[in-house]
């Protein structure tokens, strides 16, 4: 694919991505061939629930491995010290404030593949994080989120 996109990661994000793809082909694929097995030594495969169930995890697997395969070999890292503050960009650290009713929020604005809401992770592809980006403190943002539309202040920016 020549019109992939570069993902940018961290290197932490990188290393994750990388022991992930490691764990699938060291462990699933054994653990999923075995079950392939068990199914097939059963006899008659065009009844064989368990055949056709490991074939389709099997098929799952390897699509997940490849995926994951082509964002490291278009993966691009990101240098931290490199980014502007000024403004919020992938990396940056915003605190954004819901101008209805006051409440504070903090979001550290990451790749699609490292985002982790929990953590206040959200990716550049979210519509917090497209609405998010490019602005500065003092920007006031309109964003359609799947309860509505919500007014964000952004209130400060910072790195890491």
């Amino acid at each position: 694919m020549s019109d992939q996109k570069p993902t940018y990661l961290t290197s932490e994000g990188l290393q994750n991505l990388k022991e992930e793809i490691h764990f699938l082909r060291s462990h699933e694929r054994p653990r999923i061939s075995g079950a392939i097995a068990d199914a097939r030594a059963q006899g008659d495969l065009s009844e064989n629930a368990e055949y056709d169930a490991a074939k389709e995890e099997q098929g799952l697997l390897e699509a997940r491995i490849s995926k994951l395969e082509n964002t490291v070999a278009f993966a691009r890292l990101l240098d931290e010290s490199q980014v502007d503050s000024s403004k919020a960009f992938i990396l940056s650290t915003v605190t954004v404030k819901n101008v209805a009713n006051g409440m504070k929020q903090k979001y550290t604005l990451v790749s699609e593949q490292e985002a982790d809401f929990s953590s206040g992770k959200i990716s550049i592809t979210s519509p917090i994080g497209k609405g998010l980006l490019g602005k500065e403190v003092g920007d006031k943002v309109d964003i359609s989120v799947p309860a509505g539309k919500v007014t964000l202040e952004v209130m400060e920016i910072s790195r890491g």
